[in-house]
């Protein structure tokens, strides 16, 4: 709702999405905004495409972990900067 210009918009955006319920079910709109979320898709009609596409059925990819600490030569260390 902070990314519409008047607060208005994002109610009417956010009852759409509560809409699709009746018509998907609350689980599959559940489903859907658990997707949303995770790809930041966060309009009424990215919830609507997922739910129409059945994208909401599939398992969510999971993220592959984040290599905190690679070596490089380039990468100093923290005992450099001491």
């Amino acid at each position: 709702m902070e990314s519409r210009p008047h607060p208005e918009q994002g109610y009417r955006a956010c009852l759409g999405i509560l809409r699709l319920g009746k018509r998907f079910g609350d689980e599959r709109l559940e489903a859907a905004s658990r997707r949303a979320l995770a790809t930041q898709a966060f309009s009424f009609h990215s919830v609507e495409s997922i739910l129409k596409t059945g994208l909401d059925r599939q398992a969510l990819p999971t993220p592959a972990p984040a290599a905190r600490h690679r070596r490089h030569e380039n990468v100093r260390g923290a005992t450099y900067y001491q």
